[in-house]
């Protein structure tokens, strides 16, 4: 079956409020959970601030080091799920609930086959 990543596109900023933040990561953990149920969840995890991120990549045969995110943006990849669904249209079914769950934009993208 192919699978999807959900990446969840988060904006640059404070943490939402506790009282904010405990609801959505309540129904974050109800979608995880139903998928768990449904047996499509494969991975999922959070990440740390894009300030903590480090770009490498090579140029004119020399490799540099970049402290912060390549791109620059005011949303960053805040997080993602990887699910192991039968097409497309399951992977967006469940994009939309983690949409609803975290309030935030949710790009789903087939992984490629065969990669470990």
């Amino acid at each position: 079956m192919p699978r999807y990543l959900l990446s969840v596109y988060q904006p640059d900023g404070p943490v939402p409020a506790p009282d904010i933040l405990g609801a959505i990561m309540r129904d974050v953990g109800a979608v995880r959970d139903e998928m768990k149920a449904a047996g499509v969840w494969v991975f999922a995890a959070g990440l740390l601030p894009a300030t903590s991120a480090t770009v490498v990549r090579a140029k004119d045969g020399r490799m540099l080091t970049t402290d912060g995110p390549f791109v620059e943006g005011k949303e960053h990849i805040g997080g993602f799920t990887i699910v192991n669904v039968p097409d497309l249209d399951a992977a967006l079914e469940w994009g939309r609930k983690v949409a609803r769950a975290t309030t935030l934009p949710i790009e789903v993208r087939p992984m490629q086959e065969g990669h470990a």
